[in-house]
């Protein structure tokens, strides 16, 4: 659906019975020269608007602010009412200006305070009002024309803002169900015209103004749904400049406005030209300008402040020295339209001047430490003024930085060269020649919005993330299958691909799996080629709804995948003969362990064998009998022992290391004759004292008498 938003249509519908003619009572003073004044005059007594003055003043106040920021299609229709309605305007967009407001409020002059007021009445406008939101505007016929067949998608929706002068809240309620009945008739006239559109949304704003001093007899409420296509809500504000700041409020909620304040302005005084003083401007302008504000989370720098209204609040800008030369280049990220608050003030009129001149203004916000932080500057360009937003973060204009700084992370593998294919291939030219189109009925950015969105349907971001587009043999698919439609060729390209990639799984062929992120081999090749078909699978099934002869690739795919019984035992004969080499593998490694465990083990043995021998050695020296026996180095003969039991738990790399040792030292002499005859590592000693003797021994070889 073409939305036009409220904001598209305002009507204002201004009451012009008698009782607007009634003063305001806020004294304005006339007699400005209070200094100079001859003795003798009679100053001039102050005046005081009245409602309808005040009305008119704040309604094209309102208007003057619309037209600065948005020249074009945000309208608005002016009607007055008294004993009849008074249309001021069109929605035609040559009578969207204030001098033609101005000159229609003139024809039509102040209210009579001595006409009947029983013949006044605001209904005449506010229907009046129904009546022109059901009319089309150039734009929305501009779409319906270009919509042709869908024309009543074309949304109309409008906003009516009332100011008068009610009785009570009972007479409010009157207001809005007349409202509500007369959008209900003109629906049923709309739905049966071609020139007239039937109100989907209509926004109704009563303000009820009234002079200083008197107490209220309307109470404000705040939005509230009188039906599915009526919203109302209700103000009630004194006249003045009460009623001029609701209304500045109001232009900035309904049309997404925000206040700036220029602040610290050097300006000359006028009866003083060599000094100067310090002024603030105060600007509006959409509230986009503001973003980078809201995304820092710094909407209120120091400096900031709310007045009259806790709704509306200003961003305060400090004045920089204006730069000379217009011609030097900023990065600018938006440009918007401002319009002053006070536009009849002196400092807004020398600002305005100064930069309708050729002048630019930087803005920086205010610090109350640290370097100053230009964000924004104000220039004109075709006679406009705009407020420029100035980048304060890093500039795309410098050194990019490196992707794996991106919103992903540190991702060092994306897809860079196939996204830069991808690029050429989807690239937009200019075409104006409709006459070569293939299909007339789809314009060509149509089509390229189509070729985008099949290109994408499947499209892994990192080399890790997939394996066919690793594969040199898979381009011609993948090439192919995002095409809008196949010849016979193509499938037959596609088929003989199929086939190929069957033919590298029938070889074993190792495919281009990534094993970032994996511990070990990663997965096997068996596993490798069933991650590889269901990708090219998830691929083509993206695109089979495309036309017949898709699917005749998607069907290829699967026939493949099927395969034959001897296929089958082939394949399990290949992952058993994969799991013997691995498990031959492992099992080489818990031998080499088993063996380090045994060599622990003898070494242990063999210390404590030597003890033993260290004990009986000296229970035999003290033996009357016995002769000195030799001085032997003990002898460490690591292979000849056998472990006592299986060596549990780990060992310390000070074991291996004494283990190595004293296997390299074992092999620098010869082997103790006794121990080359022991029997089971154990042998009978002085063998000769017992033959010559004839002393009996113990089995362990210790002497007794």
């Amino acid at each position: 659906m073409k939305t036009f938003s409220a904001s598209h249509k305002t009507v204002f519908v201004v009451d012009h019975c008698p009782y607007m003619a009634e003063s305001c009572r806020q004294q304005v003073e006339f007699d400005m020269l209070m200094k100079n004044r001859t003795q003798g005059i009679i100053p001039l007594a102050p005046v005081s608007k009245s409602l309808w003055t005040c009305a008119v003043e704040c309604s094209l106040e309102y208007c003057r602010i619309l037209y600065d920021i948005y020249p074009t299609k945000k309208l608005v229709n002016y009607i007055v009412s008294d004993s009849e309605f008074h249309i001021l305007n069109s929605w035609k967009q040559e009578d969207q200006n204030i001098q033609e407001l101005m000159s229609a409020l003139a024809a039509v002059g102040p209210p009579n305070p001595r006409e009947d007021p029983e013949c006044c009445s605001i209904l005449h406008g506010l229907v009046s009002a129904v009546e022109a939101l059901c009319k089309i505007t150039e734009y929305q016929h501009e779409a319906r024309t270009a919509m042709m067949d869908m024309a009543d998608r074309v949304s109309n929706r409008g906003r009516i803002i009332c100011i008068t002068n009610a009785k009570s809240d009972t007479h409010v309620r009157m207001l809005e169900d007349c409202v509500q009945e007369t959008i209900l008739e003109q629906n049923k006239l709309a739905a049966g015209s071609d020139r007239l559109m039937q109100i989907q949304q209509c926004e109704l704003v009563l303000i009820h103004t009234y002079p200083s001093g008197d107490d209220t007899l309307v109470s404000d409420r705040p939005r509230k749904e009188i039906s599915p296509f009526l919203t109302s809500e209700v103000h009630s504000v004194r006249a003045g400049r009460h009623l001029a700041s609701k209304l500045n409020i109001l232009v900035q909620q309904h049309f997404d406005l925000a206040s700036t304040t220029i602040t610290n302005i050097p300006m000359k005084e006028e009866q003083h030209a060599n000094t100067s003083a310090n002024y603030d401007v105060e600007l509006l302008h959409h509230k986009d300008a503001h973003m980078e504000f809201i995304k820092s989370g710094d909407l209120h720098p120091p400096g900031s402040n709310s007045r009259d209204s806790s709704l509306k609040e200003t961003v305060t800008l400090k004045w920089c020295t204006p730069r000379t030369n217009s011609v030097e280049l900023h990065f600018c990220t938006g440009a918007y339209r401002i319009s002053p608050v006070d536009v009849n003030s002196r400092p807004s009129s020398c600002l305005t001047n100064f930069l309708l001149n050729g002048r630019s203004v930087l803005l920086e916000q205010p610090r109350k430490s640290g370097s100053k932080v230009i964000s924004h500057m104000l220039s004109s360009h075709g006679g406009e003024i705009f407020l420029h937003v100035l980048s304060s973060t890093r500039s795309t204009l410098e050194d990019p930085p490196s992707i794996s700084e991106g919103c992903g992370g540190r991702v060092t593998d994306y897809r860079i060269t196939d996204f830069g294919e991808f690029m050429r291939e989807n690239r937009l030219t200019p075409f104006t020649d409709s006459k070569h189109l293939e299909a007339p009925d789809k314009v060509p950015l149509e089509r390229a919005k189509d070729q985008l969105e099949r290109h994408t349907r499947y499209w892994p971001m990192i080399i890790s993330q997939t394996t066919i587009f690793n594969m040199q043999a898979v381009v011609p698919l993948a090439s192919l299958i995002v095409k809008e439609s196949l010849t016979e060729d193509d499938v037959l390209t596609c088929q003989k691909t199929i086939y190929n990639l069957v033919d590298m799984e029938r070889k074993n062929d190792p495919l281009p799996i990534s094993t970032v992120g994996t511990r070990g081999k990663g997965p096997k090749r068996d596993e490798q080629y069933r991650i590889m078909w269901n990708e090219v699978e998830t691929l083509v099934r993206a695109h089979i709804g495309s036309t017949d002869r898709h699917q005749r690739v998607l069907d290829c795919i699967l026939a493949c995948r099927s395969k034959p019984p001897e296929e089958e035992e082939r394949k399990k004969r290949g992952r058993k003969r994969e799991d013997k080499e691995d498990k031959a593998e492992k099992n080489g490694k818990d031998a080499e362990a088993e063996k380090t465990w045994q060599e622990s083990e003898r070494l242990k043995g063999a210390l404590d064998r030597e003890k033993e021998e260290s004990i009986e050695a000296e229970v035999i020296k003290d033996s009357p009998d016995s002769p000195e026996p030799l001085n032997k180095k003990p002898r460490l003969a690591m292979e000849e022992i056998q472990p006592v039991e299986k060596a549990k738990g780990p060992v310390s790399l000070f074991t291996l290391w004494t283990n190595r040792i004293n296997a390299a030292n074992s092999r620098k002499h010869q082997e103790f004759a006794g121990r080359l005859s022991s029997v089971n590592n154990k042998v009978e000693l002085y063998q000769h004292l017992k033959e010559e003797n004839g002393v009996d021994t113990h089995e362990n070889g210790k002497a007794t008498r």
